[in-house]
């Protein structure tokens, strides 16, 4: 099949959620939700669905301001400090992740979220796209967290969350956790520091778990997303992810993203060499 003219790039139409989402303005469900509070406009026209399609000749306009172009991918580690939530704008004026970031930053947003008292790594990136595929179970990626409980911890307790959980008819995925006999409090206290590890993460999903076993969480660090980890990352400080680390990382995802017009030829498509006469060729 022949590659894709620049015409037919310029022709190919997308979902416009999509589209701003690859533009690093929003993730895709918040552009959902953007366009049925009319804040989109598409060649003149307000949109009140996001049932529509966009081309690169359309015209974009988000709270009257024209759609910006599509930005180099970029992925940062942050390490949260608890006391802060995970949004842009909190309805109840607390202090957000983005209110505190440093300066001089692109304008970005998480993948996932971390509870308003949960502390340590949270990814963000400027492309709505790479954050939602992130976000999915499916990238089969581990996120580990380092959680103090109070109470008594028994091994065979966190072994059984090994086979998955349901509480309030909220069914958990399987769960590793193991008490850290590393990192334990001085001798008389009656806090326990545990190692888990899911592949989801549901809302408050840790806290639940362990409040099933009676141990109260207070203190929760997420230490490790996937290949990624909060190291000595100090809190608040942001690093990004070096370009080179992050394409092998997400080659995958890459890999989908990329024009087919930009897509290295197949070495299917070279032209066979014959051999070399008085050779036969192998089989």
């Amino acid at each position: 099949m022949a590659p894709e003219s620049k015409e037919d790039l310029a022709d190919k139409k997308e979902r416009i959620a999509k589209r701003m989402a690859r533009a690093g303005l929003c993730s895709r469900r918040q552009a959902e939700q953007w366009i049925l509070d009319g804040r989109v406009q598409v060649n003149g026209k307000v949109l009140d669905s996001p049932a529509f399609s966009v081309c690169a000749s359309d015209n974009i306009l988000v709270d009257g301001k024209a759609l910006p172009g599509e930005e180099k991918i970029m992925l940062f580690l942050h390490h949260k400090p608890a006391g802060l939530v995970t949004t842009h704008k909190d309805e109840k004026g607390r202090s957000t992740v983005f209110d505190n970031l440093p300066p001089g930053l692109p304008r970005l947003i998480s993948v996932g979220r971390l509870d308003l008292n949960t502390e340590g790594l949270l990814l963000l990136t400027n492309d709505g796209e790479l954050a939602r595929y992130l976000e999915l179970p499916s990238t089969g990626w581990k996120r580990k967290y380092k959680v103090r409980v109070f109470g008594t911890v028994k091994q065979a307790a966190l072994d059984r969350l090994a086979k998955g959980v349901t509480l309030e008819g909220v069914k958990y995925a399987p769960i590793e956790a193991t008490i850290d006999t590393s990192d334990q409090d001085r001798p008389g206290q009656a806090n326990t520091w545990i190692n888990v590890s899911l592949r989801e993460g549901k809302n408050r999903e840790i806290r639940k778990v362990m409040e099933s076993l009676g141990l109260k969480v207070n203190r929760l660090i997420r230490t490790d997303y996937g290949p990624f980890s909060l190291g000595k990352l100090e809190s608040g400080a942001v690093r990004p992810v070096e370009d080179q680390v992050l394409r092998h990382q997400l080659a995958k995802f890459f890999k989908e993203r990329m024009p087919s017009s930009d897509e290295p030829k197949s070495d299917k498509t070279k032209r066979k060499r014959p051999p070399a006469r008085g050779k036969k060729e192998a089989h």
